[in-house]
């Protein structure tokens, strides 16, 4: 059956109108989940983690324990649940980073995914390295909550969470193993 110009011009036009409602319905739709959901960023995709993520992830991946320290605000805290220990400020701070760096061969942070809702993002991650002495390396799932100060630009608390045992268990030690005491 042959089609006749008006009908083949009408069909068209009809996938053209079809085809920018669709367009204009995907558009919104981007656009009011952009507005009222808490961002995700995911790891591999085309989305970026927040600036603070980043530069904390990379301050973790480097050997200057002063950049980790220098994304808390003065009377920051960090919390390590996994060993159960808190640092207050830059310095303190500092220092637990270059302790980690000392016991850990490799330390690395891959941040596989953040959730940003207010001030507080949650850092879903992989926690890795090899402790000196261990026979074997350990790569851990981490969930770390960074709650930010009123401008977003500096870390007010930092809560890490991760399973010592599974460290310990990878790692190929005892349960009750314990860290060297500090040399100085």
């Amino acid at each position: 059956m042959s089609s006749t110009p008006t009908t083949t011009a009408t069909s068209a036009a009809t996938r053209t109108s079809r085809s920018s409602r669709a367009a204009t319905v995907l558009a919104t739709a981007a656009a009011l989940c952009a507005v009222t959901a808490p961002a995700v960023h995911a790891a591999g995709g085309d989305r970026r983690p927040p600036r603070i993520v980043a530069d904390w992830a990379r301050a973790w991946n480097g050997t200057e324990p002063q950049a980790l320290g220098a994304l808390f605000t003065a009377d920051g805290t960090y919390v390590d649940l996994g060993v159960g220990v808190t640092f207050r400020g830059p310095r303190e701070i500092s220092g637990w980073k270059a302790r980690a760096d000392g016991l850990i061969a490799n330390v690395h942070v891959t941040v596989r995914a953040t959730h940003r809702k207010g001030d507080r993002i949650t850092v879903d991650a992989v926690y890795s390295g090899q402790l000196k002495g261990a026979p074997k390396p350990f790569a851990v799932p981490m969930t770390t909550l960074l709650d930010l100060d009123a401008n977003h630009c500096r870390i007010a608390s930092d809560e890490d969470h991760y399973s010592l045992a599974a460290v310990l268990a990878q790692s190929g030690l005892p349960a009750d193993w314990t860290p060297p005491a500090p040399t100085h």
